[in-house]
């Protein structure tokens, strides 16, 4: 896969990312997801990058157990490196012919050990172990491990669900606790809802004064969310926009470098690679940044590097443009198609009561056809759309989706009058469009691969204030513009 800032596997997909910063080298492990079948057994490989742009493959890392072993599929965990150096990874290991009480597979937490620099692993399936008392055996996974200084032991988080109570809410982040990362004991849960199916890939990690609870939930949503507290013990507070991503940006995981957290996620491919197909388990990897606030909250955006791939400025909207319809709509597009990757910055200064604005993609000559990022100030939120739908019958109001936008891609956001930036990556198949440097909507493309690109107001009035794009290739003095040099500029 050629997309630069991305990864994608020669014939596969990136599942849940486990990541590891050392010595400002990110390793990259992964869930290597074949589709094939019957199913070949799952197994982590790896990819390592130090500038988050371009990823070397380091091959498969740790292989299927086998048909009959207990990690016939090796899912999500973590790693740790103890004070010896030995590197230490837990996972969970599953067998689709394994059940436990209720009927369903079993899920273990297993584990391993490095001392060569994570080239090769040694199984220990002595350490393995499943769900303690009182949680379900067929939901026993993701097992977060790091260490607690001031308790002076290493904590597990664990993915689990309660034995008893009602069905969607039985989800909880259990714990278990170890001084020599062999023996585990179980312990309080961590944290306990009571609201969710389940709470997957969950993490913990001290910022400043802040710690962060991340976990991706598993329930209609499915979503990455984060939590705050000022101690390990809690309370946890859920600030009021408490996503890293939408529906299709999953699982995802971070790792710190200099000071910047990153997140590690999938952005979930289509069946049939459409854009009416049914979103899939596992995709590409993309990286989001996070950067912290005042107040503790958390901004996302993608990260500078994959930004900056993006040198050559390309065609524009003129600046200064006015777009006014207060009872209706209102477009400009650009008078040329779009390539098939670029970036495009556009600052809008809103009018007080406007209804809706932003920008079309791909679209057709007058604007009628094509993917659309909608800001809509009264309901506070970004939403994505797209025209025409497939019909599902012969009458008007029979086509695919019956609802005003793509629902599972919704973000909010506070959008007061005034200006605003939407920032945007497409490339090939893949968006990713960022409102205000703070809220990320990550998407896929597929129907249709070229067009134009430009924006809109309906019920109200904008004034476009810069709209620059920019393409990929050879710089030249002459025409380049640093695209982060000018955001910094628009802000």
């Amino acid at each position: 896969m050629s997309q630069r800032g991305f990864y994608q596997p020669e014939g596969a997909w990136v599942g849940d990312v486990i990541p590891w910063e050392q010595d400002g080298v990110f390793h990259l492990f992964y869930l290597h997801e074949t589709r094939r079948t019957p199913k070949d057994g799952m197994p982590w490989h790896r990819v390592v990058t130090d500038d988050l742009v371009d990823f070397s493959e380091a091959g498969e890392s740790i292989a299927s157990g086998g048909r009959t072993a207990d990690d016939f599929n090796i899912y999500t965990g973590s790693i740790v490196r103890a004070a010896d150096g030995v590197h230490h990874v837990f996972y969970t290991g599953q067998n689709p012919t394994s059940v436990g009480a209720d009927g369903l597979p079993v899920q273990l937490v297993m584990h391993a050990t490095s001392d060569d620099g994570m080239r090769t692993w040694q199984r220990h399936p002595a350490h393995t172990f499943g769900a303690t008392a009182g949680y379900e055996t067929a939901d026993w996974r993701d097992p977060f491990v790091f260490r607690d200084e001031d308790a002076g032991l290493w904590r597990m988080l664990i993915t689990a669900r309660h034995a008893e109570g009602p069905v969607r809410r039985r989800g909880v982040i259990a714990q278990c606790t170890s001084t020599d990362l062999v023996t585990w004991e179980p312990a309080e849960p961590f944290w306990d809802p009571r609201r969710y199916i389940a709470h997957e890939c969950p993490e913990v990690f001290q910022w400043g004064d802040w710690w962060y609870l991340v976990y991706s939930e598993f329930s209609e949503s499915f979503t990455t969310r984060y939590r705050m507290a000022r101690s390990l013990a809690g309370p946890w507070i859920a600030p009021q926009h408490d996503t890293i991503d939408g529906r299709a940006y999953y699982a995802a995981k971070s790792a710190a470098r200099d000071g910047r957290r990153f997140f590690f996620g999938w952005i979930a491919s289509r069946e049939g690679a459409v854009d009416d197909g049914a979103w899939q388990w596992a995709g590409t990897m993309s990286v989001i940044e996070a950067e912290q606030r005042g107040d503790g909250t958390l901004a996302f955006h993608p990260a500078h590097e994959l930004r900056d791939t993006f040198a050559r400025q390309a065609g524009a909207i003129e600046c200064g443009t006015r777009l006014d319809a207060p009872d209706g709509y209102a477009a400009m597009l650009t008078p040329m198609d779009a390539g098939s990757s670029f970036r495009l910055i556009a600052r809008f200064e809103m009018a007080e009561g406007t209804t809706e604005f932003g920008l079309l993609l791909r679209a057709s000559a007058d604007g009628d056809e094509g993917y659309v990022l909608r800001l809509e100030p009264k309901r506070g939120r970004l939403v994505f759309d797209r025209w025409p739908r497939r019909k599902t019958g012969s009458e008007q109001w029979q086509i695919s989706g019956d609802v005003p936008f793509a629902i599972e891609l919704e973000r909010p956001c506070l959008l007061t009058p005034g200006e605003h930036i939407l920032d945007v990556i497409v490339d090939g198949d893949l968006c990713i469009a960022t409102v205000d440097d703070a809220t990320v909507l990550s998407t896929r493309l597929y129907d249709r691969p070229n067009g134009r690109i430009g924006a809109f107001v309906g019920e109200g009035a904008i004034t476009i204030s810069d709209f620059a794009v920019f393409s990929r290739g050879d710089t030249d003095t002459d025409e380049l513009v640093p695209g982060d040099d000018l955001l910094a500029a628009l802000t």
